[in-house]
């Protein structure tokens, strides 16, 4: 189990490569108050003086320090892969490469240096850690995170909000569950003051990785001891409660070295606290951090192997949408070009990889146009809207002249029913325009879902929406001027003869024949019968033609009550509530009308709505077919020769293909990344079973 440490710091190695710290790897985060002496705990763990010390706010950035155990074997292994390194104690910093220190004082002031290059020097701290690693045969294999001390107030040009920078700073690192708490705390202090334990409490609850060291055993006052505190009567710590004496500022600045510390260390407790002698001071201490590191490394390997497997394959997949360097740059522009005139075509056909959900979208958006959309506005015109009785009579009584008229003149069917007509152009050429706005959007649904390559090189992108913009503007006059010939060619010739026309009229002749009966049955009998309807001049009806629509009763009443009967029967008549005219109301005459007048009118206005229900049948057919045709097909045809023959030149290669100024970068740190996280799995998955226990 004794390899565990190394290959955390092997981990811990892989992750500095790519300045990261996606994976939370087990350490131990040295926590404590300024001054309280955390800084003196980890040089006895070291065995050297390698950390600046001083009074007052001295570490200012975190220190991850790495101890590497070397045996005599690993020594003379390590000395040829470090360039001849004679000595058998040195140190590495990560900012500094492969730079090799011997001398600890050099360590020390390098230590300095690169904190007052981010920190300043006066009093200001900073999140960004300093990575060293000690290589010696006198340490135990640990990863020791030293934190800057708890303060309260702010001192040089410290900001005002010192503490809560400084304990945001801590929490980060303890935060971590795979890490363990070493709480330092001065013995001259009351232990239940301690920031310290309180910090470490507020994230470790349980108390389950946390440690206690007391340190200063030598400093308390006289008559006092520490044996209450050591021996968890005070605060209870569940790992455990150690006790250090620590050299004093004096010891230091007489050079005094740590292992003459340690023994007199060793001696203090021997005499003051002989029961808890071999249960304190600093090889223990050390001893059991090595054994509480590894402990809790073993519990943690399982999910960090799981942890850094399924970050792996998150990276995998990040680097595979960011999509590989462009070598061959005049394939990769017509591969692109090709896909996305295949997606914008199976876009319409319904056909596409990705189907939206949340909204109808390409093909069946355009059909819902046509048959809702369309096809509902037209059902919704009213075949009489915007034309009143007095309309009708006017230009009836236009259409005749000075001559008065003996039947109803057929120009003025005419002249009414194209009126009607002409009001169907205005949707069908709305139909074309939301079409066309439909077809645009399918280029921008192809570059979110379909194409992702697309997003890549933006003025590729930006070149293929300005020429399918261009292609669909180029069809819009078309497919507009083909509607309007369709709405045009209904009007250039009024075909009365036409079948469905014909049987609406024969319909009416017989309604108008049948009311005629009835009303000649009901005169009295003295009323001759072929006289039944005074004034009458008309002769035999004819049946199928104009004239025999005019054998209708003079009998204002009657007439207006064929006229509701009609116009309830007609077939697919609009409601009048539907009607989007809303100017067709009814204005009221100023005088009333004659029998005769009556029945004209109502002739013209049965035989207007009958044609105009045809016509309309007629248009709501085929301006789809219009549209589809010279629009929608004819872009799907011709969009891809359109693409290449506007975007594939060698001239143009160079630009369209230039990458967005980020996509490179983000595609290397993903690299980078899956490298690390690839390396980072090796080296867990080189621990064997047996390494665990």
């Amino acid at each position: 189990m004794e390899a565990l440490i190394p290959v955390i710091n092997k981990l811990q190695d892989v992750f500095n490569t790519v300045g990261s710290d996606v994976i939370q790897l087990p350490q131990i985060a040295v926590v404590g108050t300024q001054s309280s002496g955390k800084s003196s705990v980890l040089e006895s763990l070291v065995g050297k003086d390698l950390l600046p010390r001083g009074t007052g706010v001295v570490t200012r950035r975190p220190l991850i320090l790495q101890l590497v155990n070397l045996s005599p074997e690993d020594r003379r292994k390590a000395a040829g892969e470090e360039n001849g390194v004679e000595t058998e104690e040195w140190g590495k910093f990560l900012h500094t490469k492969n730079k090799i220190y011997t001398d600890f004082d050099e360590i020390r002031q390098e230590i300095e240096n690169e904190t007052e290059r981010i920190s300043g020097n006066n009093k200001g701290i900073s999140a960004e850690p300093i990575h060293l690693k000690i290589f010696s045969p006198h340490v135990v294999n640990l990863t020791l995170v030293d934190l800057p001390g708890i303060t309260k107030v702010p001192v040089g040009d410290q900001p005002k909000d010192i503490e809560i920078q400084i304990r945001d700073l801590i929490l980060r690192y303890i935060s971590n569950p795979n890490s363990i708490i070493l709480a330092v705390t001065a013995a001259n202090t009351d232990m239940a003051t301690s920031e310290a334990l309180k910090v470490a409490r507020e994230v470790d609850p349980d108390g389950r990785r946390t440690l206690a060291v007391i340190t200063k055993l030598d400093l308390m006052d006289a008559g006092t001891d520490a044996m209450d505190v050591l021996m968890g009567r005070v605060i209870p710590v569940k790992l455990g409660i150690i006790g250090v004496v620590n050299r004093s500022q004096l010891d230091i600045n007489n050079k005094k070295i740590v292992a003459e510390a340690i023994r007199d260390e060793y001696a203090f407790l021997q005499k003051k606290y002989p029961s808890l002698a071999n249960r304190n001071g600093t090889k223990y201490l050390a001893r059991t951090l090595n054994r509480l590191l590894m402990h809790h490394i073993r519990d943690c390997l399982p999910e960090l192997k799981t942890r850094i497997n399924v970050l792996a394959a998150q990276y995998q997949s990040l680097l595979n949408s960011y999509g590989e360097p462009v070598e061959d740059k005049s394939a990769t522009l017509l591969q692109l070009i090709t896909k996305f005139a295949s997606e914008y075509c199976n876009t319409i056909e319904g056909t596409a990889k990705y189907i939206e959900t949340s909204e109808l979208c390409g093909g069946a958006r355009i059909c819902y146009i046509f048959h809702e959309t369309f096809g509902r506005t037209l059902e919704s015109v009213d075949p009489l809207g915007g034309l009143t009785t007095i309309d009708v009579l006017t230009a009836i009584r236009n259409a005749t002249g000075p001559r008065p008229a003996l039947f109803v003149p057929e120009i003025s069917f005419e002249l009414l029913v194209k009126r009607q007509v002409k009001r169907l152009e205005e949707p069908s050429l709305r139909c074309v325009e939301l079409v066309h706005e439909e077809m645009q959007r399918i280029i921008q649904h192809c570059s979110n879902y379909s194409t992702q390559e697309l997003l890549r090189f933006p003025k590729l992108h930006d070149a293929i929406v300005e020429v399918v913009t261009s292609l669909l503007r180029k069809r819009l006059p078309v497919t507009n001027e083909m509607v309007h010939n369709l709405v045009a060619i209904e009007l250039a010739y009024i075909n009365t003869k036409h079948p469905d026309f014909a049987d609406a009229c024969g319909l009416m002749n017989s309604n108008i024949e049948e009311q005629r009966r009835n009303r000649m049955r009901e005169l009295p009998p003295s009323v001759p019968r072929d006289k039944g309807a005074p004034g009458d001049g008309t002769q035999d009806a004819g049946t199928g033609g104009w004239r025999g629509m005019v054998k209708a009763s003079k009998s204002e009443d009657g007439a207006y009550e064929e006229k509701t009967k009609y116009m309830t029967s007609l077939p697919a008549s609009p409601q009048k509530g539907h009607a989007i005219n809303l100017l067709d109301v009814p204005v009221p005459v100023a005088r009333k009308l004659s029998a005769r007048e009556q029945r004209d009118c109502e002739v013209i206005e049965r035989l207007i709505k009958s044609y105009f229900l045809i016509v309309r049948k007629n248009i709501q057919d085929s301006v789809p077919k219009a549209v589809m045709h010279f629009l929608v097909n004819n872009v799907k045809d011709n969009l891809q020769s359109e693409l290449v023959g506007q975007l594939y030149k060698s001239l143009l290669l160079e630009d369209l293909l230039t990458e967005s100024e980020d996509m490179a970068q983000r595609r290397n740190e993903a690299a980078d990344m899956l490298k690390a996280l690839q390396r980072a799995s090796q080296v867990i998955a080189e621990i064997r079973e047996t390494h665990l226990w």
